[in-house]
Order: structure tokens, then C-alpha cells, then sequence
């Protein structure tokens, strides 16, 4: 799941090569850390959230068919 994110988000934002993801383990929650340069923030999330909370969907779609929960944070 870390690498479809992050080839996501190195799609979307102006500076590919600052996207970083780092991957949280819990007990049941798997937690995705994104961090992009502070330029690309406004794309990444989006017009009042809207790419953010298609990135959650993505990613919870995915998790759910391998059976795992994943949570995106977006670090700034």
C-alpha cells in the first residue's frame, strides 16, 4: 500500500522527490505517513479535502480487499 501512495502522490504534486511515506504498524490499524514539500501541500489535499479524501478511499479500498485497516495522515 506504501508504494501505490506514493506513486500517487508523486503524480499529483510539483516536486516528486520530496514525497515520502512512512508506514506506522499497529495492531489493527495500519497508519500511512505522507509528507510532501510544503509548495505541493494545497494539491495533495485538495479543494476543501476532496483529493485527500479520495486518497483515504483509494487506500481503504485497497487495504479491504487484502484485509488490512490503513489510515493516511498528511504530515506538514
Amino acid at each position: 500500500m506504501k508504494e501505490l501512495l506514493e506513486l500517487i502522490a508523486k503524480a499529483l504534486v510539483d516536486h516528486p522527490e520530496e514525497v515520502s511515506v512512512v508506514e506506522v504498524f499497529g495492531e489493527k490499524t495500519t497508519i500511512l505517513e505522507l509528507s510532501v514539500a510544503q509548495d505541493d501541500l494545497g494539491k495533495v489535499i485538495g479543494k476543501q479535502g476532496r483529493t485527500a479524501r479520495a486518497l483515504r478511499t483509494l487506500l481503504s479500498a485497497a487495504g479491504t480487499k487484502v484485509g488490512k485497516r490503513l489510515h493516511l495522515e498528511i504530515i506538514e
